[in-house]
């Protein structure tokens, strides 16, 4: 798929810039003879010293867990993620970025397919203890929430029951469309940059197949979205979601239930959020939920947590642990757009591609089991 980035005059002065100021860099670097292998920097970090060729409307965040940090060689960072970009500029005096979003690869799935395996219940589950910080603040009828905000969450914001949506209609998207996994023997690929790859069969666009799959084979109305949000650039990766969800709505407005599906952007192969459900090792979830808690409008946040905490209650009826804590945050993340609008993350770097799509068909049963 060709990835065109257009610019105005104005940015690509900028980027000149950019490319003098990394020059530079390079050679001032080279004179010293450092090993900048040693050095480990933030893509975050990155993103705000030498930003991308794009804004964006919204905040936007290269990891949801600040708790550790992608690791990778400033330059080899910026030649793989950033100057790609240069390849394929093309100048416009009159266009914004929010208008040159390439065509979406979209899946519409609507037809029940019975050769799906389907998750079995009143099995045994087990959390694997693989030192993933676990801390919540609140607890709602078993449903444990991290909050990360300053609104004090009151059983009239947490209560679910009021809530009404369209129960029938699925849209799924990502907005790190390059995500990855640790490679296995069934599942190894060339990467594009730390635990990411273009390659849609082994990112977590392949969860979302499975997600698909799973819930159009109880029932569901399916949009899966496969664009690519965070590449060649990736700042600006939520700037260019929303354009891609604002679309989808247009052709689909009355979708309410609208899931961002990541992979929790942890660049360590022993941080693997595992579950045992029966006989089976799969990848444990998280909600994050956005507010207004960053001076951004976001009517809908409430409705959102009360979406994810009926989810995961149902979830901790039929396989408790499958949900990490529900992490509640200031930034919206394009929740806005959606009265069921939620992040899933599927696993971490060290769970492998065939943990997180296991984890799926459990995730659509909790669904069936709500919506049905």
């Amino acid at each position: 798929m060709v990835n065109v980035a257009v610019i105005n005059i104005k940015s690509l002065i900028k980027i000149l810039l950019i490319l003098f100021v990394v020059i530079f860099f390079i050679y001032f670097v080279q004179g010293l003879s450092i090993n900048l292998d040693k050095l480990a920097f933030s893509p975050f970090i990155l993103n705000q010293t030498i930003p991308g060729i794009a804004t964006t409307n919204d905040s936007d965040f290269s990891s949801i867990e600040t708790s550790y940090i992608e690791f990778k060689s400033p330059l080899q960072f910026l030649l793989n993620s950033q100057l790609p970009v240069m390849s394929s500029i093309k100048i416009a005096t009159h266009e914004s970025e929010n208008n040159i979003a390439e065509e979406p690869t979209i899946v519409e799935n609507n037809n029940t397919d019975n050769t799906i395996e389907h998750a079995s219940t009143n099995i045994e589950t087990q959390v694997i203890d693989s030192g993933v910080p676990n801390k919540y603040t609140n607890d709602y009828q078993g449903v444990e929430i991290k909050n990360g905000t300053n609104y004090t969450l009151t059983d009239d914001i947490l209560n679910y029951e009021g809530l009404e949506i369209n129960q029938s209609d699925v849209m799924i998207f990502h907005t790190h469309t390059c995500e990855s996994y640790t490679p296995t023997e069934n599942f190894a690929y060339e990467e594009s940059g730390t635990f990411r790859t273009t390659d849609l069969d082994y990112s977590v666009v392949r969860v979302g197949n499975s997600l698909t799959d799973q819930l159009t084979s109880y029932g569901f109305n399916v949009v899966h979205d496969k664009t690519y949000h965070d590449y060649p650039a990736y700042s600006g990766s939520y700037g260019r979601s929303m354009a891609t969800v604002k679309n989808l709505l247009i052709s689909h407005p009355n979708t309410d239930i609208i899931i961002d599906l990541h992979r929790d952007a942890i660049a360590d192969t022993s941080y693997a959020p595992s579950i045992k459900i029966g006989d089976e090792v799969v990848s444990q979830l998280m909600f994050v939920i956005g507010t207004d808690g960053g001076g951004l409008e976001h009517p809908n946040w409430q409705k959102n947590l009360q979406f994810a905490v009926k989810v995961q209650k149902k979830a901790n009826e039929l396989y408790p642990g499958l949900f990490r804590p529900i992490l509640l945050r200031n930034s919206r993340y394009n929740q806005q757009l959606g009265k069921a609008a939620c992040i899933i993350e599927v696993g971490a770097t060290g769970n492998t591609l065939e943990q997180s799509m296991a984890s799926m068909k459990y995730l659509a049963r909790v669904f069936s089991s709500i919506f049905d």
